[in-house]
């Protein structure tokens, strides 16, 4: 069978090249190898939507618990019906990798289940084997391959992930009960995301994190502040500190050391969830024998998407940039377009990344850290989320806005956001950014009122320390 365009994964990255590809009049096949034959990778089957269902449920579990009486809406004491929770979590999923399956029908899209490899590479004619779980073999040829395989679960040497104590984010997202005491291994987005889920269910939660903050490459003020509002939630922090060791028994025995030497501590949990990173899924794909290049795990493209083997390009997780799934789509719309004959792109200095905890972190562009690194003089326009009507109604007064503006141009290089409903405000900023915006720009725009976006304009307006409420 030869197609224009064989796509071997269909994570967010895969799937919308295949559909943008379609659409291009390009005829497409897709390659999938997950053993539940549902589209969406990691992000729509066990991570960025599920993991988002919990967490709005444990936030609403948390809200009737904790908060509604100041509202003047009086409830019972809230009870948790975790396998409906879980259940809630799966139809969501469902619903997705359901709506992906149409898309390909509606496209023409072809589906093959298995492990994808690249046999042979020949001008005009690529040849993908595909593997099935039974171990049937099909032969698929193409004029052009993206590789849009993904990422997986880093490991933490020495500890063996069961998924049932020792979790990954995988188990963690299908727990029968909250445990009593949680450990995170990682203080990055997936590890404060999934503590703060189990949190709210009422599991004490101690993250270790092997550097001396949380949220790296987060903005430093931004990951400080949040830290001292998870603290509050109850969230115990062990920064500077490596697992070295995890002893099972009636509970989980964890060793723990500071990472720049020193006296080991133990600790117990009920549940150590590892959380350290995500690594290139690029094994078994046949690379090595074609010849594609890759550099620390990754593949190398260029500015087009293409690897250094005519007809193969890839795009995602397992090439440079951050590990987020609109990033993928992005760049699967673009290789689609670039292959189809168009000019695809994508700006990189404007991918928004947003950690989905209550409140929200959200941030795209540069950090003071990375401008104060390249010597770019800036100036900082910030408003605390205290002084907004929205948020004292709303009672969601924790965090700010601050914005990062070119010192002579007032061009916008960076925004950072914690607080309510950061990761919808966030947008505001993106198209700012991607027509080269300045801060006035933002500033002289009509918010309406009352609105959280409110305090975006404020710091747009601060910049040049021009707010009206504060």
């Amino acid at each position: 069978m030869s197609y224009d365009l064989i796509v071997i994964g269909t994570g967010p990255g895969g799937y919308v090249c295949a559909i943008r590809a379609a659409q291009l009049g390009q005829k497409v096949a897709v390659v999938e190898k997950r053993k539940t034959k549902t589209f969406g990778g990691t992000c729509l089957n066990i991570g960025c939507i599920p993991s988002k269902a919990l967490l709005y449920a444990s936030e609403k579990f948390e809200e009737a618990a904790h908060h509604l009486a100041a509202l003047g809406v009086v409830v019972d004491k809230p009870t948790l019906d975790l396998k409906a929770m879980l259940k809630h979590k799966d139809d969501t999923v469902a619903a997705n990798v359901n709506g992906i399956a149409f898309l390909f029908k509606k496209h023409k899209i072809e589906s093959f289940f298995g492990v994808g490899a690249i046999k042979s590479v020949a001008e005009g004619a690529i040849a993908v084997e595909v593997t099935a779980e039974d171990g049937g073999q099909q032969t698929l040829t193409a004029k052009n391959v993206v590789i849009a395989t993904g990422s997986d679960v880093a490991p933490l040497p020495g500890v063996e992930i069961d998924e049932e104590t020792i979790v990954s984010s995988t188990g963690a997202l299908s727990l029968k009960q909250p445990p009593k005491d949680l450990l995170v291994v990682g203080a990055g987005v997936i590890g404060l995301e999934l503590g703060s889920v189990w949190g709210r269910l009422g599991s004490n939660v101690t993250v270790v994190e092997f550097l001396d903050r949380i949220l790296p490459g987060i903005d430093a003020e931004v990951a400080k502040q949040f830290q001292r509002i998870l603290q509050k939630q109850g969230f115990t922090f062990q920064l500077g500190h490596k697992v070295t060791k995890v002893e099972k028994g009636e509970r989980l025995k964890i060793t723990i050391e500071p990472a720049a030497g020193g006296d080991s501590l133990t600790l117990e949990a009920d549940v150590v969830l590892v959380a350290i990173g995500r690594r290139p899924v690029t094994e078994g794909l046949g690379l090595d024998k074609v010849g594609v290049a890759l550099e620390r795990g990754r593949i190398i493209i260029d500015e087009r998407f293409a690897t250094n083997v005519p007809g193969v390009y890839a795009i995602g997780d397992v090439v440079r940039g951050p590990m987020l799934a609109h990033k993928a789509e992005d760049e699967g719309i673009a290789a689609a377009e670039i292959i189809a004959g168009q000019h695809g792109h994508v700006n990189y200095e404007v991918i928004p990344s947003v950690v989905y905890t209550s409140p929200e972190i959200a941030a795209v562009g540069a950090t003071e850290e990375d401008l104060n690194a390249k010597g770019i003089a800036y100036k900082v326009g910030k408003f605390n989320f205290t002084a907004n009507g929205r948020a004292r109604a709303m009672r969601q007064t924790d965090g700010f806005v601050k914005f990062l503006a070119d010192a002579t141009t007032d061009r916008v290089l960076g925004v950072h956001i914690v607080g309510a409903g950061a990761g919808e405000l966030i947008a505001e900023a993106c198209v700012l950014m991607e027509f080269g915006g300045s801060s006035e720009d933002l500033a002289r725009t009509c918010h309406a009122h009352p609105t959280l976006s409110e305090a975006v304009r404020e710091a747009a307006l601060a910049v040049e320390k021009r707010q009206i409420h504060s």
